[in-house]
């Protein structure tokens, strides 16, 4: 499948299918730290990604003023 990483953006190529909980724990990120999109929409950690998925994976930025 395509992994379409952001900040810095960068594209893998990972076997599939897999679970995104899964994908997210290969890459070396924390599940609470991304946002996982496929076809537009968030997706859960249960859900399967079959071996031609287009997965993007962002960062979760937080702030705010004080």
């Amino acid at each position: 499948m395509k992994v379409l990483l952001r900040s810095p953006r960068q594209e893998l190529d990972v076997e599939g299918p897999t679970r995104v909980g899964d994908l997210v724990t290969s890459l070396g990120f924390h599940r609470d730290a991304v946002l996982v999109i496929v076809d537009g929409r968030l997706v859960t950690d249960d859900v399967r990604l079959p071996d031609d998925a287009t997965v993007e994976i962002r960062r979760v930025i937080s702030g705010g003023a004080v």
